[in-house]
């Protein structure tokens, strides 16, 4: 169980890379991947004319475990 949960994140993160690459960032449902990963990171958008001309993140995605502290 705790594979398929992990694997399931890095499919999440590597759906987030391919979106920041994109420029798909400012969809819904990319906040709704960032919610699920709970990304800290901060994503960027550079926008002129309407239009994306570059998108990028710092990492800060961190996973918290239940009852570490």
């Amino acid at each position: 169980m705790l594979e398929v949960n992990h694997s399931e994140e890095e499919q999440s993160f590597v759906e987030f890379r391919r979106k920041v690459r994109s420029a798909e960032i400012l969809s819904s449902a990319m906040e709704r991947l960032l919610r699920s990963l709970h990304f800290t990171g901060r994503v960027s958008i550079v926008v002129q004319n309407g239009r994306v001309l570059k998108s990028g993140y710092e990492e800060g995605y961190f996973r918290q475990q239940a009852g570490a502290q």
